[in-house]
């Protein structure tokens, strides 16, 4: 195998372990985010249960009267 035939591949399999380090940051991230908004959907939804049941536990003199 000649020089420039080695140094071609070694330059080739830099650039590949730079992609793939660069494509695990990006990688790591979106996870982090998705972590994040997955905590944020948990809380909005309990919020929003919380809502409903407040809601549903009021009488009837919570309700409008049918002229309304």
């Amino acid at each position: 195998m000649d020089d420039d035939r080695l140094i071609g591949i070694e330059t080739k399999l830099a650039h590949q372990e730079d992609l793939v380090n660069e494509l695990n940051t990006v990688v790591t991230d979106q996870q982090a985010q998705i972590t994040r908004l997955e905590e944020l959907c948990r809380s909005l939804l309990s919020r929003v249960r919380a809502m409903s049941e407040a809601e549903t536990a009021g009488g009837p003199e919570d309700d409008r009267p049918p002229h309304y």
